[in-house]
């Protein structure tokens, strides 16, 4: 992409299957805009807001992910945050995984009942939570939640779903899984993390969004269709709120269509993602847990080495690629984000590394701890 007029090689965006200017996508999007424009429909799906290809769309999901029912949502942060509202009282009790991501943190910020973490793919720490809980709705006669994602976006791990499924035979729960970074990347046929880890059947409810492998906007959930029609009538992000917008959900059609036909577009990223990381490896950079597509890639300084370390990635060496540092992870910490797609090329990756090794060496020399970069 180019970025204040340069060309820049993008390791930032979670185009996983590269659909975002696929030309395919790019057409039935244009031809979509052009036959109903963005208005249409007008209000929630309730009222005025419903088609046939949103319904369409709903029914092909179900039969994508494997499940009874699915309920389109317009946005998926503010949809995430409102299933989780909707789906407990103040009777049930939230268990959740400690490195949840914030949508589900705001969503169970309006539950007015408990809720415990348990420590991050945890599964001992899962058991106890899950023990406490068990004891409390005993008293209040409601049921226990579980929360956790498919694949954590920042450190790359995925949650040990199989391990939670497992322990459905000593605890009584539900599992609802947001797997917005595993629809798309992983499965045999790219149906998520369930589908890759065999428990696909063990999910409650499960979350996937447009926003990453789809390439577009707005998300989904799916489940039983008993629970999905509760949600319908008791999602308020969603009974309050306009419905896609029929471009939106015509795309979203013929990117779902891409990726059941199209295998090539799922094996090319994962070819592309496990030459980054192996090489990254080889080395000698820490990629911490990850065993997804997400490469998180932690150098050691503090932030305003961090700044000059993406600046210098940017501006001398064309690599535009997403930074983070504490809170998010330990002080004197740099984790470099990495988002491999379909379309990167070989090519891309050789570059990469021989850029990551030139700033690590600048990095230990502590050049960028100066006022000024170092250029290249």
């Amino acid at each position: 992409m180019q970025f204040r007029g340069k060309d820049v090689l993008v390791w930032s965006l979670n185009n996983y299957l590269g659909l975002g200017n696929h030309p395919e996508v790019r057409e039935a999007d244009a031809q979509a805009a052009k036959d109903w424009g963005l208005a249409y429909p007008m209000g929630a799906r309730m009222m005025s807001g419903n088609s046939i290809y949103h319904e369409q769309l709903e029914s092909e999901l179900s039969s994508f992910v494997d499940k009874e029912d699915t309920i389109l949502l317009n946005f998926g942060y503010q949809g995430m945050a409102s299933a989780v509202d909707a789906l407990v009282d103040r009777n049930d009790v939230i268990v959740y995984d400690s490195e949840s991501h914030a949508c589900i943190m705001d969503g169970m910020r309006m539950h007015v009942g408990k809720r415990f973490v348990y420590q991050h793919n945890d599964i001992e720490s899962l058991r106890t939570q899950l023990t406490r809980a068990g004891k409390l709705v005993e008293n209040t006669n409601g049921g226990i939640l579980v929360i956790t994602e498919g694949v954590f976006g920042m450190a790359g791990d995925q949650g040990k779903l199989k391990e939670i499924v497992d322990l459905k035979s000593e605890f009584d729960f539900r599992l609802f899984v947001d797997d917005a970074h595993g629809i798309g990347t992983l499965g045999a046929t790219g149906a998520g993390t369930g589908e890759e880890q065999g428990c696909m059947d063990g999910i409650d409810v499960y979350f996937g969004t447009f926003a990453k492998a789809f390439a577009t906007i707005g998300a989904f959930i799916s489940s039983e269709e008993k629970i999905i029609d509760y949600l319908r009538y008791n999602t308020r992000s969603q009974i309050f709120a306009k419905s896609l917008p029929m471009p939106l959900v015509i795309g979203a059609l013929k990117r779902l269509e891409l990726m059941r036909t199209r295998p090539e577009l799922k094996d090319n990223l994962w070819k592309i993602t496990n030459l980054l990381q192996s090489n990254l490896r080889e080395n000698g950079f820490n990629l911490g847990r990850t065993n997804s597509c997400v490469t998180p890639v932690f150098l050691s300084g503090g932030p305003f080495e961090a700044a000059n370390v993406i600046l210098d990635l940017r501006e001398n060496h064309g690599i535009f690629c997403s930074m983070v540092i504490y809170p998010v992870v330990p002080k004197d910490t740099i984790m470099l984000r990495v988002i491999p797609t379909s379309v990167h090329t070989e090519e891309d990756v050789r570059y990469t590394i021989e850029i990551f090794n030139k700033v690590k060496d600048k990095l230990a020399q502590g050049l960028y701890a100066k006022d000024k970069i170092v250029y290249a």
